[in-house]
């Protein structure tokens, strides 16, 4: 995920910083999903430091839309990884495999952010093609946020993308875009509540927290450009550390 070195600074994160801020709250909240229930006030908790993630994400990737040298090869990147992540999650989440046999084979279409945002950066690159009328625009990012909805936070995390992007510079605009898209977030853990423990869906208002964060960024990238293993590593650690928490998971916790 790219960065822009050269945005002006008047903030005080760092891009490294705010994808490690990401990285722990991703950990402690996937921890949180093998581990502790929801509806306690530690899963409680645990979840809401963990929407933080991808918003964080999210942002980045819009960052990276507006800075990489060469955005074919970004756009490949991320969706390989999403390929390579698609295991590890369904792994994570099910302990079994997208293909497998029980009483007939049986396929899980249901997979990792990372497909969700390799479909914001592409949503991105539509909404910014030139060669394009406004209609046909609309119309694939429809299409694309349909796409989105077997992957983690569906179109939310298009949306969001595009928020960031479109808006690019503007720190005001950028956050009120994103405070705008995640009521439909709220909304929907509101209508989730009056069919359960109504306070259950509370901790996804987490995503909020994620505001003064990233309105906190320096546009910096906080390593050198020449430590190329830092920017590989939150690409490396998503699916690495689904399937350590679900190998410990399903194979010596639930066993």
């Amino acid at each position: 995920m790219e960065c822009n070195p050269e945005k002006s600074v008047g903030f005080k994160i760092s891009a490294n910083t705010l994808k490690i801020i990401a990285i722990i709250a991703m950990l402690i909240d996937h921890i949180a999903w093998a581990f502790v229930p929801t509806a306690s006030l530690l899963g409680q908790i645990m979840h809401m430091i963990g929407r933080l993630t991808a918003p964080i994400m999210c942002y980045f990737i819009a960052e990276g839309y507006h800075h990489t040298h060469n955005l074919k090869k970004y756009a490949i990147r991320l969706g390989i990884f999403a390929l390579i992540s698609h295991v590890p999650f369904i792994y994570f989440e099910t302990g079994k495999l997208p293909i497998y046999y029980s009483n007939g084979i049986h396929f899980v279409f249901h997979t990792s952010v990372m497909y969700t945002l390799f479909l914001g950066l592409i949503a991105l690159i539509v909404w910014n093609n030139q060669k394009l009328k406004n209609y046909t625009k609309k119309l694939l990012i429809a299409l694309i946020c349909i796409a989105s909805l077997p992957g983690d936070w569906v179109f939310l995390a298009v949306l969001w993308i595009l928020v960031f992007g479109i808006n690019h510079g503007n720190i005001k605009k950028q956050m009120i875009g994103f405070s705008m898209v995640s009521v439909i977030l709220v909304l929907n853990s509101v209508i989730s509540g009056i069919n359960g423990i109504w306070w259950r869906p509370i901790f996804q208002l987490g995503v909020y927290f994620a505001i003064p964060l990233l309105s906190r960024y320096n546009g910096k990238l906080g390593y050198s450009k020449n430590n190329k293993w830092m920017k590989w590593l939150f690409y490396i650690f998503y699916p690495l550390h689904l399937l350590i928490i679900g190998l410990i998971r399903h194979v010596f916790v639930l066993r």
